[in-house]
Formats: C-alpha cells, sequence, structure tokens
C-alpha cells in the first residue's frame, strides 16, 4: 500500500522509503502537496459592503486525500527512494500568486522573477534588499538607508505603491526582514491593472507562510563575522482536521560599536487558518517587527576629469576595506512594523471563489545619519562668512587624498509613521461563454493612509554645536557622537491623508487549442490632503507650528493591460503583452504648490517573451525582449514653477532578460537571472537642462547598468555532503541624477556554501560571502555611494522535529 510522503519544510532533498505495489498507479499531485508549505494563501474579510482581492489560491487537499486507496495485488511490494519537491524545496518555482490569483507561470503572459525560500536559505539571505539582488535589472538609491528606493528597468518602484505584503500594499517605512516569508515575486513592467497606482518598473509581492495541516517545526542558529548572530523559529500546529496554527520568530544581532553595521531586531508572524479544505476557510494573521539598526550613508565620489580617468574611472576612493564606517557612533535607524490581517476564502458550490481581505497598521521610523561629505573651506557670498576655516580650499584630488583627508559629517533626520487600512475583494471562475473558456478575474479594493512627517527643534533659547565632529579617512569607525541630539524636540511638520478606491476587471479566454488572450481594464480613484506646519521656537511638548494653507488634489485614471499567449505544448508557452501604470503627485504622501496642479505621471510597457521547461520539466528557463516608456515625467519649469510642474519630460528603457532555474541532473541545481538593457534613454529633459549632459536629453538614464545579473549553484557530492556557489555582477552605472564626472564602476562578487546534512533532524550550513572581500558600490546616489557588503562568513546550525 502507499505510504503518505511527508514532506520535511527544509530546503534538504528529503527522501523516503515507500512501499509501492508495481500495479498501483501514482499518487495524484493533489496528495503529494497535502503537507507542502504553501505560500501563504487566499485571504480575506470585507469593509462595509466592499470586501477586497487578495490571493487566489488552489484549495488545499483534505486529509482523506492524503493517501491514495489500498489496492490488491499478486506481486511482491518492492522498496522505492522518491524525492517529494515543490517550490518550497527547490529554486526553481512554477506558480505564482501575484496576479491576484493562484496561476501557472506559464499562463502570465509578463515576466516574473520568484526567489523561493530554498535561495533564500542557501544565500543566506535575511532581507528584501538581499533577496532582491537576486533578480537581474534591479539596483538601489541610497536614500534614507532602506531598500524602498529600487530601480528596475531603470525606473523607480514608487516608496508608496511597489511592494506588497500577500498582494496588499506594504508601505516602505523599515528594513523588511525575511524570517516569516515563504517566497518573494517579482512581476517586471507596467502593473496599475492589478495593483492601481505606481508600478512602472514591475512590482514585489512578499508571501508570507501559512498555516498547515501539519505538526512540524523547524529551528535555525547562526553566528558570523562581525559579532553576527541570528535565531528564527518555524513553528506548525495541527489544531483540528481542518484548522492549523503557525508561529514564526527571529531575533537578530550584530555589529558591536559599528553603527554602521549595526542590528538588533526582533521579529514575530503568527497566523491561524480554520476551515481549511472546506467551502468557507477563514484566518487571523499578525505581524510585528522592531529594529533599532545602524545606519550607513557611505562616502562622496571622487569625481574624475579626463585627465585622470586612466588612474582611477570609477570615482570610488580606493584602497578602503568595504566594512569601513565613517558615520557617528550615535547614529541610528529604528523604527518597524505592526498590522493585523483578517480573511475568508469562500468557494462556491457550482465553482467560484471570493477571497476577501481586511489589514489595518501602523509603521515608524526615526533616523539619525550622517551624510559624508569632504570637508572644504566655504565663503558665504552674502555676509562673507568662512564656513569649515580650517578645512582645504578644494575637494582632494586623486594625487592628494590620503589617510589624513578630512570628512565631514552631516545631519540627516527622517522621523515618520504612518497608519494604514487596507480592504481587499476579488472573484475567480471560469466559465464556457459563448463556446470558448473564460477565466475571470475582477474585484475592488479600498485603501485609507494617515501620514504624519515630523522635525526636530529645538527649545527657546537652546544651541547646538553645529560643528557636528570631522573625522579622517584613515580613522574609521571612531567611536565619535553627536551628544547634544537629546535636546532636541520634535514637532509635526506634515500630514498626509489618502483615501483610495480602485475596480478591476479582467478575462483570459482560449480562443483555440494553443492560443489564450488576456484583457483586463481598472480604475481608480485617488484623493490626498497634505498639511504642513512651519518651525517655531518653543518650550512646549509637542511643539506644534504655524500651519499653511492645506493643499488637495483628486485624481481618476484608466489602466489597461492585454497579452497574449500561446502555448504549442505543455512544456513551451510564448507570450506578447502590453500594460500602462500611472504615478499620482501624491506619491512622496506630499504636495507643494506646484504638485498639487500636477496630473499623474502616465508609463507603458510593451514585450514578447517565452517560459520553456526542459530536462524532463527539471529545469525553466524564461526569456523576454521589452520596451517600458515614461511619457510624461514630472519636471519643474522656471516659467511655470509657481502654479504647477510640467509633464514634460520622456525616458524610455529596452532590453533582453532572462531566467534560469531548477535541476540539471537529481543532484545538480542551478538558478540564474541576467538584464541586459542596452537602451535607456532620456528622451526629453527637464526645461533648462542641457543636451547631452547630467539628465538632458539624449543622455543614459542614471542607476541603469547595461548588464547585471546574479548565478547560484549547488551539487549534492553525497547524500550527506553538498557544496554551492555563485556570482553577483553589475556593469558599470552612473548614479541618481548623473553627476558630471561620476559613474559606479562594474563589480563581480563571489559567495560560497558548504552544507553537511546530519541526519533528517539536524543540518549544518557555511556560507562565505563576497570572499574576496570586493569594494564595490552597491547604492548609488549624486553626492555619495554605500558600498556593498564586506566579507562576511556564518555557520547555521538548523534542527527540525
Amino acid at each position: 500500500m502507499l505510504r503518505k510522503l511527508k514532506t520535511t519544510r527544509s530546503s534538504l532533498p528529503v527522501r523516503q522509503t515507500t512501499a509501492v505495489s508495481a500495479m498501483i498507479p501514482a499518487a495524484p499531485a493533489a496528495a503529494a502537496s497535502t503537507s507542502r508549505l504553501l505560500p501563504l494563501g487566499a485571504i480575506a474579510a470585507g469593509l462595509g459592503m466592499l470586501c477586497a482581492p487578495a490571493f487566489a489560491q488552489t484549495a488545499p487537499a483534505s486529509a482523506a486525500s492524503a493517501s491514495a486507496p489500498v489496492a490488491e495485488s499478486t506481486m511482491q511490494s518492492i522498496s522505492v527512494k522518491a524525492r517529494v519537491e515543490t517550490d518550497r524545496d527547490s529554486v526553481r518555482a512554477t506558480t505564482s500568486t501575484i496576479g491576484k490569483g493562484q496561476q501557472d507561470l506559464r499562463d502570465i503572459p509578463q515576466s516574473v522573477t520568484i526567489v523561493t525560500q530554498k535561495l533564500m536559505e542557501d544565500r543566506r539571505i535575511d532581507t528584501l534588499k538581499q533577496a532582491l539582488h537576486q533578480a537581474a535589472g534591479i539596483t538601489f538609491l541610497a536614500a534614507e538607508g532602506g531598500e524602498e528606493d529600487i530601480r528596475l528597468r531603470g525606473f523607480s518602484l514608487a516608496a508608496s505603491g511597489d511592494i506588497y505584503v500577500d498582494s496588499i500594499r506594504d508601505p516602505a517605512f523599515y528594513d523588511r526582514d525575511t524570517f516569516s516569508y515563504d517566497r518573494i515575486e517579482l512581476m517586471r513592467g507596467s502593473a496599475s491593472m492589478l495593483f492601481g497606482r505606481g508600478s512602472t518598473g514591475g512590482v514585489v509581492n512578499q508571501v508570507q507562510k501559512q498555516a498547515l495541516l501539519s505538526n512540524a517545526s523547524e529551528v535555525n542558529f547562526t553566528a558570523g563575522t562581525d559579532n553576527f548572530l541570528r535565531f528564527t523559529g518555524d513553528f506548525n500546529l495541527k489544531t483540528s482536521d481542518t484548522s492549523g496554527l503557525r508561529l514564526n520568530v527571529m531575533g537578530t544581532n550584530a555589529g558591536g560599536g559599528n553603527s554602521g553595521t549595526r542590528i538588533d531586531k526582533q521579529g514575530l508572524a503568527s497566523t491561524f487558518r480554520w476551515g481549511i479544505g472546506t467551502s468557507d476557510e477563514f484566518y487571523v494573521s499578525g505581524y510585528y517587527l522592531h529594529n533599532n539598526n545602524g545606519i550607513n550613508y557611505g562616502l562622496p565620489w571622487l569625481r574624475i576629469d579626463s585627465s585622470q580617468t586612466s588612474a582611477n574611472p570609477s570615482g570610488l576612493i580606493q584602497g578602503l576595506d568595504p566594512k569601513n564606517y565613517y558615520g557617528a557612533a550615535s547614529d541610528y535607524n529604528a523604527g518597524g512594523a505592526a498590522y493585523a490581517t483578517v480573511g475568508n476564502n469562500h468557494r462556491f458550490e457550482g465553482g467560484g471563489e471570493l477571497k476577501s481581505t481586511l489589514r489595518h497598521g501602523r509603521y515608524d521610523r526615526d533616523q539619525r545619519a550622517s551624510a559624508i561629505r569632504f570637508c572644504v573651506r566655504t565663503v558665504d557670498a552674502a555676509t562673507g562668512v568662512v564656513n569649515n576655516p580650517d578645512c582645504p580650499t578644494a575637494v582632494p584630488a586623486l594625487d592628494t587624498i590620503n589617510a589624513t583627508t578630512l570628512l565631514r559629517r552631516g545631519t540627516n533626520i527622517k522621523v515618520q509613521d504612518m497608519t494604514t487600512t487596507y480592504a481587499q475583494t476579488d472573484y475567480s471562475n471560469k466559465f464556457n461563454w459563448f463556446g470558448v473558456k473564460n477565466e475571470v478575474l475582477t474585484g475592488v479594493d479600498l485603501a485609507h493612509e494617515v501620514f504624519h512627517g515630523y522635525a526636530l527643534a529645538l527649545p527657546t533659547g537652546v544651541t547646538l554645536d553645529k560643528n557636528t565632529p570631522r573625522t579622517t579617512i584613515g580613522t574609521p569607525s571612531d567611536g565619535t557622537g553627536r551628544v547634544d541630539e537629546s535636546a532636541r524636540l520634535k514637532r509635526l511638520a506634515g500630514s498626509f491623508d489618502a483615501k483610495a478606491i480602485g475596480i478591476y476587471a479582467q478575462d483570459l479566454v482560449q480562443v483555440a487549442p494553443n492560443w489564450k488572450v488576456l484583457g483586463g481594464l481598472r480604475y481608480d480613484y485617488f484623493k490626498g490632503n497634505y498639511r504642513s506646519f512651519s518651525t517655531v521656537a518653543s518650550t512646549a511638548v509637542p511643539i506644534i507650528g504655524t500651519e499653511a494653507p492645506a493643499r488637495s488634489r483628486s485624481d481618476g485614471l484608466w489602466s489597461k493591460r492585454f497579452g497574449a499567449l500561446y502555448q504549442p505544448s505543455d512544456t513551451v508557452s510564448f507570450h506578447a503583452s502590453y500594460g500602462t501604470s500611472f504615478n499620482t503627485s501624491g506619491d512622496t504622501y506630499q504636495y507643494d504648490d506646484q504638485t498639487r496642479n500636477t496630473p499623474p505621471e502616465g508609463s507603458e510597457n510593451l514585450e514578447i517573451g517565452a517560459r520553456i521547461d526542459a530536462l524532463e520539466g527539471r529545469l525553466s528557463t524564461r526569456f523576454a525582449i521589452f520596451r517600458s516608456t515614461k511619457n510624461n515625467e514630472r519636471n519643474r519649469d522656471p516659467d511655470s514653477a509657481a502654479t504647477q510642474a510640467l509633464l514634460s519630460g520622456k525616458r524610455h528603457a529596452a532590453g533582453f532578460e532572462m531566467d534560469i532555474a531548477g535541476r540539471i541532473t537529481r543532484n545538480w541545481e542551478v538558478f540564474a537571472s541576467y538584464a541586459w538593457t542596452p537602451v535607456a534613454r532620456i528622451d526629453v529633459g527637464a526645461p533648462g537642462s542641457v543636451d547631452g549632459v547630467g539628465e538632458g536629453a539624449g543622455t543614459r538614464s542614471s542607476m541603469t547598468p547595461r548588464h547585471s545579473g546574479t548565478f547560484w549553484t549547488t551539487y549534492q557530492i553525497t547524500p550527506a555532503l553538498r557544496f554551492g556557489g555563485g556570482l553577483n555582477a553589475r556593469s558599470s552605472q552612473a548614479p541618481n541624477r548623473n553627476p558630471a564626472g561620476v559613474v559606479a564602476p562594474s563589480f563581480v562578487t563571489a559567495d560560497l556554501l558548504a552544507e553537511h546534512t546530519s541526519s533528517d533532524a539536524v543540518a549544518f550550513k557555511l556560507n562565505i560571502n563576497n570572499v574576496a572581500n570586493k569594494l564595490y558600490a552597491d547604492s548609488l546616489y549624486s553626492g555619495h555611494y554605500v558600498a556593498g557588503a564586506p566579507r562576511t562568513v556564518q555557520v547555521t546550525m538548523t534542527a527540525r522535529f
């Protein structure tokens, strides 16, 4: 008879000995998936009369389907060793929930890259930013020390609109941790039809782990260089035949006295599901993450003229250790997220599902940082006052910079909080209309966001030392801090209250045996009200300044999505697609006198691609050529700056992308992602910009390398021993705003893995990342760069029970 194959939650290969009668057919796929750790699933609950869209997921198999019926046979039973492999246990994914419904990737006419939990575990990925390094075409802006300003295909993933948790908007005010992730999904190109405002370059969806009908637990202990210590626990409890509870916990500390690499964070995520496998499934979940981390604003660029390019074409200060930190010891980046979610998935008797979700959350950030610049003596033209009189009169040159070169520390403060409420509902079903198959998806989503930004003012009569302690190139991590920060008082500087509603419908029609056509349309209405307050001196707490006239704006826009799929076989799928997106003037949660009168920007994406499975389905490949265009970029014109910004700019990017994921042999696994972007052009620059200079017309868009990619491979040498290694690479690129004479050089870094499985219950991993301790610019801004992580060595023990 068939025994139930129990899939552990490990990324390690699972071998189970199963007695199989030669005359009994193989168990169906649904049975094998009973104990899978599926992506966090369908969501639920409504707001008023409107409920909200979330993930459409395949209903979990019932307990009765977990084992096949016993069949009689006169043949002798034999013992077979089987590998039970799912998206959870592989670097290869075959399904996605990013389209607001569980779909095969081959049925999505748009490029999707998935970073599975197996890949995150193998490469020791703890944060969203680290995970996104595994997707080609992504770059990072060195803004406020967070991962929220991400560039994809040369376009910004808007901080307010392009990062999601289980298809619900996730404001970008905190450094996200992967401790509760099942996977990370990246959809490339315009996607406003599915997600509303934002999504010019694409969207990122973080899929949380869900409760299952099994009893299984896993704990991980990691220790490494720079005093790194991390604990994660994943505990799943089957509470009845149709309910389960899952709890994920995390604690991480690292960095010691080095403020730039200091980590002190804790996380808790829990979910309880009941009615699993029935017509009405419910869940409630909670999430909490607190960060009290360091923050690193990097180092200033060396601006290189034509006579110096042969000596140092990079603009980086060469010869430094990547771990060097020049900020103040008192700098920090504190904050986090806390939200609760309730949901329902109703399955209709005649087919179709209605999924609803309601989420309420709060996010906060308190950041004190030091932007590092060369210390240069200047004279105020109006007053004649000499600033920094003890500093040199010019920025150091390549032949004069040395260990004694002076650096000054700026004061960069950002204090914010945000409260959000989101409600979504979507309905999906399959129909035969007019003699053809239709897969319909339609839904409504609501959003209410309240944002507060704060300034730190001084009490009456208090003066701070404006000469922030300086340092030198030769004295990183000097331990100097700002002793007078506590004198500052927090005051409300601005508040933004935004409400939005979106309604959409999409249909995937099987027009011929091998052809499918997709069409979708969405309408969004967004309204924002902004209040700002001027600074006043006061001894009162809290300080309330003088309020400026309120500014408000509302917009209503349509988004479109069209696609065609040609699928000549079960292993080959070709697609072509077109989609639009928009960004409102309120994406940064503020209006001024210009942007309150400025309509949204508009973008579009064209793509032709293919997904091909090879090697009997073990290996999946994705290819695409694309053209993404922002048709009307916001600019400020000196002649009309008093009334509104102009939608006069235009830029586009075009190129080729590919992903490869899966197994070449049973023991040899690979993952690769590559993007070639030969075209990234400013077609129309800002008013007053010089053509061919900076970001004037004819120049290449900033932060868009021609080549970028990642490669990872592992090989199972013996049942107990596995080795792996990989590369991350990026060609040269200009920083944000293309400052003259600055370029971030190309780089390649290497990582290594060794894993020993002591038993089914215990495994050990050794990870060495950036093996050569390569100095490279990872996050870029016009005035500075932040170096990538230095060499790290970490050992992880995993225990399962």
